[in-house]
């Protein structure tokens, strides 16, 4: 496989790390519940660490967040992150394929993903199978460019899991899901004191899946566990153990999607089950992840936190891609190309993380500072097959596919090693009563060595990030905010001559509006941004044979590109049993030339979602989430060489809306079922046209579940 399995290790290194900073923002508090609280009092006064790693509120961090809570990831059944994230302003999921998925946000892609507001964000980000959300009490985005917390990557968002967490008292639920193509759910999840005084503390966690799909011979067997234990050495000091793992089999799969030109340039008509996999591929991954916390609370107001974790990540993949362009009357012209993929990554990363008031000038101030480093390393094997057999006609997809392929022998495709030291601090400084400042920095050192696919991996980079961001209160519950950050963003891409390209390097700043509403329970935002990224890499054509790099890889280049646009937000209730979230997001993307680019992101989007609770009725509660994106496109210079169409040629994806619905109700005491109905207009729409290729999303699909909670 070339490069596309080499960025699993450069993004992975991101969602299964550390706790960190994000949990700072809990005091500590292992009782996740108090969360849900604030919520419901007042959603603006949430605290977050996730941007600057000081814990403030929604409204007092000058950049944008979202916070996806578990009654919304419970009420709609959002129980992979692609569906959750494909419900947050301003992110977009690119389904390239069914089993890897990459996000963008602001016109850049998404880089940083992090648990517990920890992470090692190097390069890239692509989703392998589906990251189930069990383990997740909440998630939280942060866009634009977060250089304390993160110290590389685009302009674009981080993602924050932040993990369940043991409870102060008993609590346990167990539901169980029936669904369209014989979809089959448990999940089960039982937390609570296991002394008497409550200093030992545990929580165990499990979810199985299994499911066909729309898509012919695809189908999905996960199981994921948890195992977490939190004790109270002292009043002060708590150590923290915690074991995840997630086993993902897919077979079916999709490496590359539909070839959607025939070769004179027209568009096939594919119906939406269609797919170039066959039932003898597959792609199996095993996660696994070990950390252990030391937590310290000090009199003063102080914390201090010391986290090491370990993560083993492990695939075997056989994989078929299809490429070409078929003739328009024969339907034949599409060729096979198959490997068998086994790879093994290895992470480690240690993280100490201190916060606490100081006094200065008669005002109170927080103070935030940590140093981590960590080192990912990677092997990579490749058996490819010598057999390059044609599909059959388009037409008769799904009824015939090819056979299996001969393999002559694996080698060792890629091995190497990544090593990232940060070291960060943040100040939020009361400059006034109704004036605050914040300001920190993140120096990076990064090493790498190695070889991946024939690409020397070789580097030494280090950057120095700043951080400037104030909020000013026009109102009690109005105030004005604005932030900025420089951009420096490592790249494993090569240029023509198969050279790594330089690290892109740009600014990225935001302004706009805060606000709370209905005495704190709703929070609303309205913001503007504008980032720059000098030399960021731009596919610019395929390596042939005699060139510099392996035969069908993708070179790059570098371009200037620049992104702005608007986001208007809000979150939370406008009653005590109506709640609302969404917003939109309009933005423009150019290139050095002033020309739009990256046209496969949408520049408009919407989102909303709604739930109204009637307690008088069996707390019932009715929900319906609605997004929409405006019209994106796709050029393809290619299909010209295949003799049928003159220049380049046009893919084009039309806008479209999403509608789900959902409906609860209790049974009886502690006894509820709900049902979730997904894409109710039965919209036909591509999940994405960022490569060329793409396959159809889901079309309308129920699931009923029932579950039972103490």
């Amino acid at each position: 496989m070339t490069h596309p399995l080499r960025l699993f290790l450069l993004s992975t290194a991101c969602w299964a790390l550390p706790v960190h900073a994000a949990v700072a923002a809990e005091a500590l508090d292992d009782d996740s519940n108090s969360r849900r609280e604030i919520v419901v009092t007042g959603i603006a006064e949430q605290d977050t660490a996730s941007a600057t790693g000081l814990p403030l509120t929604l409204r007092e961090t000058p950049q944008s967040v979202t916070v996806v809570e578990r009654d919304r990831i419970e009420d709609f059944a959002l129980t992979n992150v692609n569906d959750l994230l494909d419900q947050v302003v301003g992110i977009n999921v690119e389904r390239v394929e069914t089993d890897r998925t990459y996000y963008n946000s602001r016109g850049f892609d998404i880089t940083n993903f992090q648990v517990d507001g920890i992470g090692m964000p190097l390069l890239w980000g692509i989703q392998f199978g589906d990251l189930d959300t069990a383990l997740f009490e909440r998630v939280e985005a942060v866009r634009g460019a977060n250089a304390i917390m993160t110290g590389v990557g685009n302009p674009s968002a981080t993602i924050n899991y932040v993990r369940k967490r043991p409870t102060d008292t008993l609590q346990a639920s167990l539901s169980g899901t029936i669904g369209s193509w014989n979809k089959r759910r448990a999940e089960a999840d039982i937390s609570g004191p296991l002394t008497a005084d409550g200093s030992v503390r545990a929580r165990l966690i499990y979810a199985h899946e299994d499911r066909d799909s729309y898509l012919d011979y695809n189908h999905v067997n996960r199981n994921v566990y948890g195992a977490l234990l939190a004790w109270d050495l002292t009043p002060d000091l708590t150590a923290t153990f915690g074991y995840t793992r997630q086993e993902n089999d897919a077979d079916g799969v999709l490496w590359g999607a539909l070839p959607l030109l025939y070769s004179s340039g027209k568009r096939i008509p594919y119906p939406v089950s269609a797919t170039t996999s066959a039932d003898w591929t597959y792609w199996d991954v095993t996660d696994q992840s070990a950390f252990a916390e030391l937590a310290y609370r000090f009199a003063n107001g102080w914390q201090a936190k010391g986290v090491f974790t370990y993560k083993r990540f492990e695939e075997m993949a056989k994989l078929l891609y299809a490429y070409g362009y078929p003739d328009e009357a024969t339907g034949i012209g599409i060729t096979g190309y198959a490997g068998i993929y086994p790879s093994t990554y290895n992470q480690y990363l240690g993280d100490f993380y201190a916060s606490g008031p100081v006094t200065l000038f008669g005002r109170e101030h927080q103070l935030a500072f940590g140093v981590s480093t960590g080192r990912s390393d990677g092997k990579e094997y490749e058996n490819f097959s010598y057999d390059f057999p044609l599909y059959p006609d388009v037409k008769e997809w799904g009824e015939v596919q090819l056979p299996e392929f001969s393999y002559p022998g694996e080698y060792l495709a890629a091995d190497y090693t990544d090593k990232l030291t940060r070291a960060y601090g943040a100040a939020h400084f009361n400059l006034a009563d109704n004036l605050k400042l914040v300001a920190g920095a993140t120096a990076i050192w990064l090493k790498s060595s190695g070889y991946s696919y024939g690409v020397d991996q070789a580097r030494k980079d280090s950057k120095v990030s700043p951080y400037l961001g104030a909020v000013f209160d026009v109102t009690p519950n109005i105030s004005l905010y604005a932030s900025y950050t420089d951009i420096f963003n490592p790249q494993s891409e090569v240029d023509a001559g198969n050279r790594k390209l330089d690290p892109a390097k740009g600014t990225s700043i935001e302004a706009g509006i805060k606000s709370e509403w209905f005495g704190g329970r709703l929070y609303a935002t309205a913001s503007i941004f504008k980032a720059k990224q000098n030399g960021l890499a731009e596919a610019a054509g395929v390596f042939g044979v005699g060139d510099p790099g392996p035969v069908g890889n993708t070179y790059y280049k570098g371009v200037d590109t620049q992104s702005r646009g608007f986001e208007i937000e809000l979150a939370g209730r406008i009653t005590d049993n109506w709640t609302l979230s969404g917003g939109y997001t309009g933005l423009d993307i150019e290139d050095q030339d002033g020309n739009p680019t990256r046209t496969f992101i949408p520049t408009k989007s919407f989102k909303l979602a709604t739930t109204y609770a009637v307690p008088e009725l069996n707390n019932l509660k009715l929900g319906a989430q609605l997004r929409w994106q405006n019209r994106i496109r796709y050029i393809d210079s290619t299909a010209q060489y295949y003799g049928g169409v003159t220049g380049d040629v046009v893919v084009k994806q039309g806008a479209y809306a999403v509608l789900d619905l959902m409906a609860a109700v209790d049974i009886v005491e502690h006894l509820r079922a709900a049902v979730n109905v997904r894409n109710v207009t039965d919209s036909r729409y591509l999940g994405s046209i960022e490569w060329g290729q793409a396959y159809y999303a889901a079309p309308r699909n129920v699931s009923v579940t029932v579950s039972l909670s103490y």
